[in-house]
Order: C-alpha cells, then sequence, then structure tokens
C-alpha cells in the first residue's frame, strides 16, 4: 500500500482510531494483522518470505542469548547467513550468475546463466538488516532475547516503516510494543503535521520534478548540456523529497500512535563535506553500516591505508545494498572514493584555507563547502537514477556540454528566458517556472529550520498565521499534487 494513494488515506484513521479504542492488550495483535495487511497489499504471496526471515532470527535470538558463549558466535553466524541467503536469491542470484557468465566467456569457458524469475519483494533489504541488527544486539549482549513471537514479528513488520524504514533498532523500538499510549491531542496533531510535510514533499515537489527527470533520463540522447544538468539537479532534488516525504510520513504515522522512530534526515544538502552528508542523509542506513560493517572491520582504529579500505568497502557494500546492478555499486564506490580523498587530503586543504586566509570570511567558505558537497553528491546521483550502466556514462559524457548556454544567456530581449529554459529542458516555461519555486520554498523551509524543526518553528506563530499556513499546506497537496502510480524510489530497494 503507498502512502500517497487514496487506500493508505483510509486505511491509516481505521488502523489509528482501533489502536485507541482497543483495550492495551489486544493492539498489538491488531497492528500486527494491519501490518500483514499493509505489505500484502503489493504481493500477497510474499508475506511467506517475510515470515521466513523473521522465523529464523527469532529463534536464533533466543539460541543465541541462552548458548554458552563458545556457541553464541555459531548461532549469529548461522542466523546471518541464512537470512542473507533469502536477499541473495531474490535480489543478487541474477546480477551474480549474469556476470559469472561473462567472466567464464572472457576465459573461454561454458558458464550457463541460470537465472530466476521472481519479483523482488517490496522493501526486503529494509526488513532484513532491521531483522539482523536485532540478532547482533542480542550477541553483543545490548539487548535480551524477544521471547514473544508476535511482538519480535510486529518489530519486524510495524507498517509505517515496514517498506523503506527507519531501520530501527531493538533498543528503540521492541519496549514500546508494551507501552501503554494514551490519546494525546498535541502529540496527534505533531504527527499529523508531519506527515502533511512528508506528503507535501512526495506529491507535490518529488513527483513534480519526476516529470522532468523521468523524460530526460529516459531518453537522455534526445538532450545535451544543459538538459542533462537540471535533469540531475532535479533528481537530486526529487529523491529527497521523495525518501525524506517518506521518512516523515513513516514518523509522522508512528507518532501518532504514540510511538517513537528514529530521525532519517536531517537537511543533507546543506553539508560542508561529504563525510557530514552521509551523517544527515538516510541517517538509520547510515549507522547501521558505521555500527555491524565499519567498525566491524576494524573502523578508524587500523589507521592509515586500512582504514581507508573499510570506508571504502564499507561504501562499497552500500552501493550493492542498494540494488543489484553496476550502477550501484559504481555509486557507492565513487562516494566512498570522496571520502578517503577527502580524509588523505585534510591537511593540504587546511593549508590552503590558510593560504587564502579563508578564516576570514567564513559565509564564503561555508557557502563554498556546501557548494562543492552537493556538486559531488548531485554527480553520484547519475550513477543511482540512469536505468543503466551505458546510460549514465552517456550523461557523465554529455553533461558538460553547455555550447548551447551561450544562445540561452545572450539571446534577444524579446525572448522569455524561462521559455527558452524550457525548449532546452523539454518542460514548459510554466512548469520549469514551478518547479524552481518549489526548490526555492523548500530552501527556504530547511534554512528556518536551523535551530528548529518546521513544526516547533510554526507553534511559536500565532494561530492566525500557523492556521492559514496549514489550510495552504493541505489546499497545495490537494490541488498541486502530482497523483497516479508514483511509488517511492526506495521501494525498489
Amino acid at each position: 500500500m503507498l502512502f500517497n494513494s487514496f487506500s493508505f488515506l483510509v486505511y491509516f484513521p481505521i488502523v489509528t482510531t482501533l489502536y485507541f479504542l482497543l483495550p492495551h492488550r489486544l493492539r498489538w495483535q491488531m497492528l500486527l494483522l494491519s501490518s500483514c495487511i499493509f505489505y500484502m497489499w503489493f504481493i500477497p504471496k510474499y508475506i511467506l518470505v517475510l515470515a521466513l526471515t523473521i522465523v529464523i532470527d527469532y529463534f536464533a535470538g533466543i539460541l543465541i542469548e541462552s548458548a554458552p558463549a563458545k556457541s553464541k558466535k555459531v548461532y549469529l553466524i548461522v542466523s546471518i547467513v541464512s537470512t542473507c541467503m533469502v536477499l541473495f536469491a531474490f535480489k543478487y542470484f541474477n546480477f551474480f550468475t549474469a556476470n559469472f557468465a561473462l567472466l567464464a566467456d572472457f576465459f573461454g569457458l561454458n558458464y550457463p546463466a541460470y537465472t530466476l524469475e521472481i519479483i523482488l519483494p517490496i522493501g526486503l533489504s529494509f526488513h532484513t538488516f532491521q531483522s539482523l541488527s536485532y540478532v547482533i544486539e542480542v550477541y553483543r549482549g545490548n539487548q535480551r532475547a524477544e521471547h514473544h513471537f508476535g511482538i519480535y514479528a510486529l518489530y519486524v513488520m510495524f507498517y509505517p516503516q515496514l517498506v523503506a524504514g527507519p531501520i530501527e533498532r531493538p533498543q528503540n523500538l521492541l519496549h514500546q510494543f508494551y507501552e501503554k499510549h494514551t490519546f494525546d491531542y498535541a502529540r496527534i496533531s505533531s504527527g499529523l503535521k508531519l506527515m502533511a510535510f512528508g506528503m507535501f514533499k512526495k506529491v507535490v515537489i518529488a513527483d513534480r520534478l519526476a516529470i522532468l527527470v523521468n523524460q530526460v533520463y529516459d531518453n537522455p540522447t534526445a538532450y545535451n548540456g544543459l538538459g542533462l544538468i537540471i535533469a540531475t539537479l532535479f533528481f537530486a532534488f526529487q529523491i529527497y523529497c521523495d525518501f525524506s516525504g517518506y521518512s516523515d510520513i513513516a514518523i509522522g504515522a508512528a507518532e501518532v500512535m504514540g510511538f517513537k522512530l528514529m530521525k532519517n534526515f536531517d537537511r543533507p544538502y546543506f553539508a560542508k563535506s561529504i563525510s557530514e552528508f552521509w551523517k544527515r542523509w538516510h541517517i538509520s542506513l547510515s549507522t547501521w553500516f558505521k555500527d555491524y560493517l565499519y567498525i566491524s572491520l576494524g573502523g578508524n582504529r587500523c589507521g592509515g591505508l586500512r582504514m581507508y579500505f573499510n570506508l571504502f568497502l564499507t561504501f562499497l557494500v552500500s552501493g550493492l545494498w542498494h540494488g543489484a546492478s553496476w550502477n550501484y555499486v559504481i555509486w557507492g564506490a565513487l562516494n566512498g572514493f570522496y571520502l578517503v580523498f577527502a580524509l588523505a587530503t585534510v591537511s593540504p586543504r587546511e593549508k590552503i584555507c590558510k593560504l587564502l586566509q579563508m578564516h576570514r570570511y567564513p559565509l564564503l567558505l561555508k557557502t563554498w563547502q556546501i557548494s562543492i558537497t552537493f556538486a559531488l553528491i548531485a554527480f553520484s546521483w547519475i550513477f543511482f537514477r540512469a536505468p543503466d550502466l551505458a546510460t549514465a556514462l552517456y550523461i557523465v559524457q554529455h553533461l558538460f556540454n553547455v555550447s548551447e548556454l551561450s544562445n540561452l544567456l545572450f539571446s534577444s530581449a524579446q525572448f522569455n528566458q524561462i521559455t527558452l529554459f524550457g525548449n532546452y529542458t523539454g518542460m514548459s516555461g510554466r512548469e520549469l517556472l514551478s518547479a524552481m519555486l518549489l526548490l526555492m520554498l523548500l530552501t527556504a523551509i530547511h534554512l528556518r529550520q536551523r535551530h528548529h524543526t518546521i513544526r516547533e518553528e510554526l507553534s511559536l506563530r500565532p494561530f492566525y498565521i500557523r492556521w492559514p499556513l496549514y489550510y495552504a499546506l493541505v489546499m497545495s497537496i490537494i490541488f498541486w499534487g502530482v497523483y497516479g502510480e508514483n511509488q517511492f524510489i526506495y521501494f525498489q530497494f
């Protein structure tokens, strides 16, 4: 079930109303049943795949907790391998067999490329990682094994964050299913406001930007230079508004019922470095890889080349986690390279800043750092968005061919500049102007959120300012929203 669908518009108030009407002892059962319905709305039979991973890690947690020290690691490895094999079969089997076949053919060997004709279950990577975090935390002694099978199943299947996160840790979420949450007007109002803002980002901004992005990236040879640049920049904002919009709706829906999910985005495009960007973007996944892979490899305790290797490998795996495609592997490798290069060049970059006395112009320095970080991230999104590697390489090769820019800048005065931009990008002048105004609005909102969230900011204003803004938000969703089969981008992972 999509958050931006009429089905969810009916589903959410029914589930929430039942949650508060039922006695506390029956709420977990209702939530589990509702989560099953929510997931089965896509492909019903794939609930069995989810059930399999739940059963594996439920019993693994109990065995790890009760086993002697020497056996704990064995149960952990069995659990991780078993759960990852399910993910491998659905997501990576065809990719690896196809590449093995190509490698065998290169060496003159005959290796038949068997493929599985199966569809990737929605959100499989997300609930696999949430399940793995549970067994790892039990193994480390940070979480007691959950003996209530229904509660554990709900931890993995909790419908607001089931499909695309945030990827929760058991310490944060499991205990909340035992707590009694009362009807609280202020909390419910706050959650609904966050859901509305998330919906605005998704259907008004992300899906409107998608019109141009899809048009250009589905047929890049029809465009050159400026059109490719604008589509790439628009995609940077599309994927942010799409995914952070989903996270806002998920966090807000959980908050309405009294559950607190972790923050997943923190104005990432205001980051002054690649390292800071990954502390602000998809925080639940970034911290997952840091806690369970990077630190396990030795993290920065190793120092030198080994630390760089650990960092690069973590991002390489992160790229593969996103998809079974060389596009995603290159995207992960590119971000890993950014980080390693930044760490390796700290000293010379500091010397250059000192030589240029950039410390005397802090605003200029900050603007430069944010701009460079955004440009690097936007460039890496090309490999994330392009349907295949050949398309990504074509876009990279033609991205900076902006010979038509002179025609645009030095055109005669009688031509409307916005209309000319539209001619070069495939959008009407009105559509392009609307998209730019929406991005300016989003940037202004983020600037206002330096010290307070948008909800906190509005709560400080008198009602005659707050309520017209709430009304405008809802009306923009209704009348400006782009509706249809616009699935959230991260559902494919």
